[in-house]
């Protein structure tokens, strides 16, 4: 399978009134836009998530779709 081929979770802000363009990418993951605060919780969810389904050898090919949306939520930090 190509790189094309693999699957990545984003996350998208749309808070943002300070002007700043934000940006974080992993190899599984993208976060875009967001005020700080915003960008940073969706950031912090998405790199838990993705240790999690490390540790339990899943990736974002091999997860269902209940169990993905179930990490997240647990992994979604306090505001």
């Amino acid at each position: 399978m190509g790189e094309k081929d693999t699957p990545i979770l984003m996350g998208l802000g749309l808070d943002n009134k300070d002007g700043h363009k934000r940006l974080t990418q992993a190899e599984s993951f993208i976060i875009a836009g967001g005020s700080e605060s915003t960008h940073g919780r969706l950031t912090e969810t998405a790199m838990k998530t993705m240790e999690d389904l490390g540790s339990r050898a899943k990736d974002l090919r091999s997860v269902e779709k209940k169990e993905l949306t179930d990490l997240l939520r647990k992994n979604l930090p306090d505001p």
